[in-house]
């Protein structure tokens, strides 16, 4: 298994933030990688999210799990590998709130693959992440 976790701490609300991912079809306004996006349904456990990557083939994540103002997990399944990704808020210090991304990468030939495969996927996330605290507190 091949893991990576990045966390910011701000002083947006969580509710602010999950307005933004429950808003998958406007991902791309803080998303810069994001060409398109659309989601099957509503943003809940089983819907399923096509995203296009700038330069890349389109991204097929299903959604395995939503706590609303507090966590969202999406997973994309290939080649006998599984990533799942984990979007959480949690309490930070002095009451902010803490963002976190969690990559981990298992399957076939994950103890391989996923060092090799995993720093692309996850190399924007600073930013990324950077982007959206800051479009939700605007």
């Amino acid at each position: 298994m091949w893991t990576y976790e990045h966390s910011i701490e701000t002083d947006v609300a969580p509710e602010a933030i999950w307005r933004l991912w429950a808003d998958v079809e406007n991902w791309g306004d803080w998303n810069a990688d994001i060409t398109s996006i659309r989601i099957s349904g509503p943003f809940e456990a089983g819907a399923e999210i096509v995203m296009n990557p700038a330069g890349d083939d389109p991204v097929h994540l299903l959604v395995a799990e939503t706590a609303v103002d507090e966590l969202f997990v999406d997973e994309a399944r290939f080649d006998g590998l599984l990533l799942r990704t984990s979007h959480r808020l949690d309490q930070g210090e002095e009451r902010r709130t803490r963002v976190t991304y969690r990559m981990e990468i298992s399957g076939t030939g994950a103890g391989e693959l996923g060092p090799r495969i995993g720093p692309g996927i996850t190399a924007d996330w600073p930013q990324t992440m950077t982007a959206l605290v800051k479009l939700a507190g605007a």
